[in-house]
């Protein structure tokens, strides 16, 4: 356990002298590309970074490899392609080449979430948020692929996580600030600014427009999630419901409320999803 000043409580964590080893994303896919492939799947690797960079300004230093990959225990026939995209900028242009390289017929890459197909036979735990709500909203997100690897005989899927470049982190809090739980609450906001949704803890800043459930607060700012699902669910000025864990944040300058989407009690009653979702067809 390691003790953690805001919240006045000690939090599962790691000490840096228990850590063996720190595997860098960036690094090891340069190690990877430098060589022939020797697999099926190193090839498709190839294949699909390739393609990215032939379609957008992309280059291989934008990108960083995770999972199975980054470790050295995939298996060649089996394994995902697991990639790291690094910065809010080079994201967009992923995201709007995927979307161009999805329309197009002949394109090798198509999007993982285009039916409640893609989710048939997964295990759907959450209350507030249906199986069809959670294809519709990783549609958009446009970070899932599936690549159709002719020489493997397989479709392969490619997950792009984005990771902040080292200049876009900060810490937003002192080591004076506090924070205390407030209890449930439920409420329906405007989304005011999505710029750091994409990473984890995924922020949006929010303007309330109505509490059902839960106390009435001033200055309720924004949502914390460190809830994967829940990843890139909004955009900026879209309405959204969200469920969660009130907390009130006691900084020296100016206290706020912000919700807080975790692991802990009611977790599967979490949700931050679009406003009416029911209403909206996969398409």
């Amino acid at each position: 356990m390691v003790w953690h000043e805001p919240l006045q409580k000690s939090l599962v964590g790691v000490k840096r002298a228990q850590i063996l080893h720190a595997g860098r994303p960036a690094k090891v896919l340069r190690s990877m590309l430098a060589k022939q492939p020797a697999d099926t799947l190193l090839e498709a690797l190839h294949e699909v970074l390739d393609l990215l960079q032939q379609k957008s300004s992309l280059t291989t230093r934008d990108f960083g490899v995770f999972g199975s990959l980054l470790h050295g225990f995939y298996h060649p026939r089996l394994s995902d392609i697991d990639l790291v995209i690094y910065g809010i900028e080079k994201l967009n242009c992923l995201r709007e080449t995927l979307d161009t390289l999805y329309r197009e017929t002949q394109s090798p890459l198509r999007n993982e979430f285009t039916s409640l197909k893609s989710v048939e036979g997964k295990r759907w735990k959450f209350l507030k948020y249906s199986l069809k709500e959670y294809v519709w909203h990783q549609k958009r997100k446009l970070i899932y692929a599936l690549l159709h690897h002719k020489k493997s005989g397989r479709t392969i899927k490619a997950e792009f996580e984005p990771v902040k470049q080292w200049k876009e982190i900060r810490n937003g809090y002192s080591p004076d600030t506090r924070i205390t739980p407030k209890g449930w609450t439920k409420l329906l906001a405007r989304v005011t600014n999505d710029s750091e949704a994409p990473f984890m803890p995924s922020i949006y800043q929010i303007e309330p427009v109505k509490i059902f459930e839960g106390k009435h607060v001033d200055h309720i700012q924004r949502v914390v999630s460190f809830v994967e699902e829940f990843r890139m669910q909004a955009q900026r000025d879209e309405l959204v419901v969200v469920e969660g864990n009130l907390e009130q944040v006691a900084m020296p300058n100016e206290p706020f409320h912000l919700v807080t989407l975790s692991y802990g009690p009611r977790y599967y009653e979490q949700t931050l999803k679009i406003h009416r979702t029911n209403s909206l067809e996969l398409s």
